[in-house]
């Protein structure tokens, strides 16, 4: 959808005809008519017979173009070569229908199950955007992820890129290197670098990196790697990750490798320790209706510490035990400090919530762990015999029973999920469970101890969330009548 433009077809001076002149005229009042009236003379001063769809005149138009709302097209013309072949561009999107039948595909909607839709749609609306490099914040965004989504869908070889209204980040969804099942995904932005990263520091000024050195400024790109919908995976809502991050040379264009610019874990250690102390200045965005912009009073600290754990939950997951562990003390140094409870006490749900992060946190980083045991990777990611990953796994199990009520219902029953996942092994019934105890080894045994230990652990975690059934009463004791 868009305002075409005509190019014109390359003929000697002595075959131009005025046709020929009146396409050019037609295509520069179109340009002019979605301009802003203070930069219409701009273009009306040009010839009125330039080919305004002409790459080597782009250059000349693109200070006014960039003023047009709206996307521009560049396209292949009857010649095989690109040109501007349209301008206020916006893409046709059916968000409604794309959402139902990814939601289907997924399984997070049933046909006739309204409550089931009305249930998850925000879910499937996000995971889908971000599938695609978005948040859900704009018509814009939405229509350029839907668009490239049906474009990857028939096959066509395209790119589309997106400016950010205020992050100014640009976007590109691309069906570049082989992209199979949905577009590449790369951001560029300026972005500045931490002052704790003093050797990359080093490394970007020695080589001339910086847009600007005094702010510590840089052209970063990142890429993504898309994952696929897995209902079992303890991080659910995980649809991208960071597969590589360059910096580019402002002026050569040369991008510099190996560096780890936006995943720091010193980076989060000193702003999280500044967000505790009220020091620091960033804008979060707390339930998504609210904007919080320093952290100086007890109420924004807490809700910007809580909308902060929450938008970076996934990361902590992820990281080492060492990382965890120096993170929970900065947050122990906070919300253990006898001289913080006064200020606890005027914002009681705020407190509790963040409270609840943590909790949750601690508790995913355990099923994750529960996860990887589950593959046959230890705490450190070495290999694990099918002993000791019984053993791991029934010593979280035994963790996580001891949560009692306090264990969030989905993160019980994915973990019950991973066991009887585990459990229900080919090999491991083979080889230990089927056969009698006397034809095992020793190891053998041991391993089938711990598989028995493991599915009485899961029948028991299981069975503590199931409702008591209710005592029947006696048939020959009346019923009590209720005073009124």
């Amino acid at each position: 959808q868009y305002d075409i433009l005509h190019p014109l077809q390359e003929r000697p001076a002595a075959q131009a005809c005025s046709l020929e002149d009146n396409v050019a005229s037609g295509n520069l009042q179109t340009l002019v008519s979605r301009l802003p009236r203070h930069r219409h003379s701009g273009l009306e001063r040009l010839s009125s017979g330039l080919d305004v769809c002409a790459l080597e005149n782009y250059v000349d138009l693109l200070p006014d173009l960039l003023h047009v709302e709206r996307g521009q097209v560049m396209a292949l013309d009857a010649t095989d070569s690109f040109c501007l072949a349209g301008v206020f561009a916006s893409f046709p999107s059916d968000l409604d229908a794309e959402l139902k039948r990814f939601g289907m595909r997924i399984g997070k909607f049933k046909a006739g199950d309204n409550v089931r839709y009305e249930c998850n749609r925000l879910f499937v609306y996000q995971f889908l955007m971000e599938l695609y490099g978005f948040p859900i914040v704009s018509e814009r965004r939405t229509s350029a992820a839907l668009f490239a989504r049906r474009l990857m869908r028939t096959g066509e070889r395209f790119l589309v890129r997106v400016l950010g209204q205020s992050d100014r980040t640009i976007t590109t969804l691309s069906s570049l290197e082989n992209a199979r099942h949905y577009p590449r995904v790369e951001k560029i932005a300026l972005v500045q670098v931490p002052a704790g990263q003093t050797q990359t520091i080093r490394e970007l000024d020695a080589k001339g990196f910086f847009v600007d050195r005094k702010r510590r400024v840089i052209i970063l790109r990142v890429r993504y790697q898309q994952h696929r919908y897995n209902p079992k995976n303890i991080q659910e809502d995980r649809a991208l990750s960071v597969m590589a991050q360059e910096v580019l040379h402002p002026e050569t264009g040369q991008a510099l490798t190996g560096l780890n610019i936006i995943q720091d874990t010193t980076n989060m250690l000193l702003i999280l320790n500044d967000i505790v102390r009220g020091e620091h200045r960033g804008v979060m965005a707390y339930r998504r209706n609210e904007v919080l912009k320093s952290t100086e009073s007890p109420g924004d600290r807490l809700k910007f510490l809580s909308a902060w754990l929450t938008k970076h939950q996934r990361r902590i997951m992820g990281y080492s035990a060492e990382f965890h562990s120096r993170l929970v003390s900065v947050l122990d140094s906070y919300l253990l400090a006898p001289a913080n409870f006064e200020h606890f006490e005027h914002h009681p749900e705020l407190h509790r919530e963040v409270w609840e992060r943590i909790r949750r946190i601690r508790q995913s980083r355990t099923v994750r762990t529960l996860e990887e045991a589950a593959r046959g990777r230890g705490v450190g990611g070495e290999p694990l015999s099918y002993l000791d990953r019984l053993k791991l796994m029934t010593a979280i199990m035994e963790a996580l029973r001891d949560e009692g009520d306090d264990l969030d219902p989905k993160l019980r029953r994915t973990a019950l999920d991973i066991c009887r996942h585990t459990l229900g092994d080919g090999y491991l019934h083979r080889a230990y469970l089927a056969p009698e105890p006397e034809g095992l080894t020793p190891y053998g045994r041991d391993v089938r101890e711990a598989a028995r230990r493991l599915e009485s652990l899961s029948g028991d975690s299981a069975a503590a969330r199931r409702p008591a059934p209710a005592r029947p009463e006696p048939i020959d004791q009346p019923k009590e009548t209720p005073h009124v």
